[in-house]
């Protein structure tokens, strides 16, 4: 059973042969002496072969004339000087010849004969395949503008029968035109051209547009021409603060990031509700060298390239703490108040402290003077400080 897929029936056959559907052509008469041939389709370039078979020569030798009746194998007789024209087998049943570098001019019907009586003959038909040569895209000169609309064109030539052509886009299949079909006369292939329209933006850029041709001569290889576009688009803008959470006092840089093609070069700053741009700039950065709570606004910058401007805003709320510096604000205002009600505490036990170091050397003090004064000499002066003042009024009591 022959193979559905074309494709693959290529592929079996190679490029050197391609059976076409067609199996077998006879001619006029069913008897054993009756010659049998197939009709052949061979891509230009490579070799060809042609089979004619009999089943009763009858002593008869078989013949291979090419269209234009000329003979080029009686049985193992070469008969036209083509060194293409090769011989491959020659047996009383069957004589086989091979055609190598095949030409569009080797294509038409090939006649095998046996010299029986009466002549019979039988009819191959030789396809030859031109190749489509590799495509040519134009239409793109100069970088679009987003929004334009793309126009390309796809030519190739040299196909016979003519190629088919179509567009991808990335990974996108694109709906063209209807094709163009010319033929030249001289050659007997076809040049094909085929148009594509789409509108392009800014996702396009960097994009390849690619033209395929589609033939039966390039079995499983296509031959295809990509063209990458450019786009310029309007740009893109977002501002960032350093550091992130501004206080008072602070220096800070409000920087604006500019994406687009081409990358945007101008920047400029405004505030909302001013009129007047700001000069603390430099390039697309905005400084405030010491923040205080007049400077808490709205900001804007404006980015600019060649296509347009876009501007992006920041709301600059200085000492607007986010929720963990206040809870780090809280926890360090808890440990001051400990740390205060502990200072406190030692303050008072020091003077406490020294109120009683004070008040007990005045003690000590007082006493050493009474001993002194009543003591006959220096011992009885440090006994009586010790407390001997009482055992004196005791021994004066007892002398009484």
């Amino acid at each position: 059973m022959p193979d559905p897929n074309p494709r693959r029936q290529r592929e079996r056959s190679g490029f050197q042969l391609l059976h076409s559907p067609q199996t077998c052509a006879t001619s006029r008469g069913g008897s054993g002496s009756q010659p049998t041939t197939s009709d052949e389709t061979v891509v230009a370039g490579y070799k060809v072969v042609l089979r004619c078979l009999v089943e009763d020569p009858d002593d008869s030798s078989l013949q291979w004339s090419n269209p234009a009746q000329q003979t080029l194998y009686f049985g193992e007789k070469r008969a036209l000087r083509d060194l293409r024209i090769q011989l491959e087998n020659s047996t009383p049943n069957e004589l086989t010849i091979s055609i190598d570098n095949a030409t569009l001019a080797d294509e038409g019907e090939y006649t095998c004969s046996i010299f029986t009586m009466p002549v019979r003959t039988a009819k191959a038909i030789v396809t030859v395949l031109g190749i489509p040569q590799k495509p040519q895209i134009s239409g793109y000169k100069e970088p679009l503008r987003e929004g334009d609309m793309a126009r390309l064109t796809c030519v190739t030539s040299g196909s016979k029968p003519a190629a088919q052509l179509w567009w991808q886009k990335g990974d996108i299949r694109l709906t063209s035109r209807d094709s163009e079909v010319s033929e030249d006369p001289n050659r007997k292939t076809f040049t094909v051209t085929s148009h594509v329209e789409f509108m392009v933006d800014k996702e396009d850029n960097g994009a390849e547009v690619t033209c395929t041709v589609d033939h039966a001569s390039l079995q499983n290889s296509d031959k295809s021409t990509s063209q990458k576009i450019e786009v310029f688009y309007k740009p893109t803008a977002k501002i960032e603060s350093f550091p992130n959470y501004p206080q008072e006092g602070q220096n800070l840089e409000l920087r604006c990031a500019g994406q687009g093609n081409p990358i945007p070069q101008e920047f400029t700053w405004q505030k909302e509700g001013m009129d007047t741009l700001l000069s603390e700039t430099q390039d697309n950065v905005l400084i405030f060298p010491n923040l205080n709570k007049s400077d808490s606004g709205v900001y804007i910058c404006h980015a600019t390239n060649i296509i347009g401007t876009t501007e992006a805003r920041y709301n600059l709320a200085v000492n607007d703490a986010s929720p963990m510096q206040r809870n780090g604000s809280t926890y360090h205002a808890v440990i001051g108040g400990v740390v205060a009600i502990v200072v406190f505490l030692l303050l008072i036990l020091l003077i406490f402290l020294g109120h009683y170091l004070i008040r007990h050397k005045g003690t000590y003090l007082t006493h050493e003077a009474k001993g002194s004064d009543d003591a006959p000499d220096a011992d009885t002066a440090i006994i009586n400080a010790e407390g001997g003042q009482t055992g004196s009024d005791e021994k004066k009591e007892y002398f009484i």
